[in-house]
């Protein structure tokens, strides 16, 4: 599995290409930074972004695309900023028909160092150690975005795993559900009584 991570920012945008299968080590393929320029019109520094995601996407193929959930943080513009790439970012994926999955912060600390709580330290040491680097990549955006595509790795084959077996029960279930719904005397609210008998028991 190929997984193409990214750590939403208005400013710099960290993206990280990992492969890799649940339960065995990823190995790296790229991680980059996208930089905008803060003296720019919001648009344009949205379309840039969106250009270069895009880029990303057709280059190195992904099976699907992991993005950081946006979360409250007490600067209003910061997360402001934040949540507009984080968008971006998921129509970048959506766009190339691939798969999107958000992870929190604490979900993302705990899949690759094994505790939420986490500092950035941690992470960067942890990441370096994983996908076997030999330095620590940098900026620590990048660093972030390849423990996306990590996280993913490990945690969203089981989410796929689960969520394909939740489809194939529903498909398991729906013929039966709609033989019961066309026989007579059946309805969608339960059976239908009879009619009542008039008159003795003889």
């Amino acid at each position: 599995m190929r997984v193409l991570g990214v750590d939403p920012g208005l400013t710099r945008c960290g993206v990280g290409v990992v492969e890799g299968v649940p339960g065995r080590p990823c190995a790296l393929v790229a991680y980059y930074v996208v930089y905008t320029d803060p003296a720019d019109e919001l648009p344009l520094r949205l379309l840039h972004l969106d250009t270069e995601l895009t880029r990303l996407v057709a280059e190195h193929q992904p099976h699907t695309v992991a993005v950081e959930r946006v979360f409250s943080q007490h600067n209003v513009r910061t997360v402001m900023g934040t949540a507009q790439a984080s968008a971006v970012a998921v129509l970048a994926g959506a766009r190339a028909g691939l798969p999107v999955q958000t992870y929190t912060p604490s979900e993302v600390k705990a899949a690759v160092t094994g505790s939420g709580q986490a500092d950035k330290a941690q992470m960067m040491a942890m990441v370096t150690r994983l996908l076997r680097l030999a330095e620590p990549p940098r900026p620590a955006d990048a660093a972030d975005a390849l423990a996306l595509a990590i996280c993913h790795i490990w945690r969203g084959g089981t989410r796929a795993r689960l969520a394909a077996a939740a489809s194939a029960a529903r498909q398991r279930t729906a013929p039966a559900a709609a033989r019961d719904a066309a026989r007579p005397g059946t309805s969608r609210r339960g059976a239908r009584p009879g009619p009542k008998r008039q008159g003795g028991t003889g």
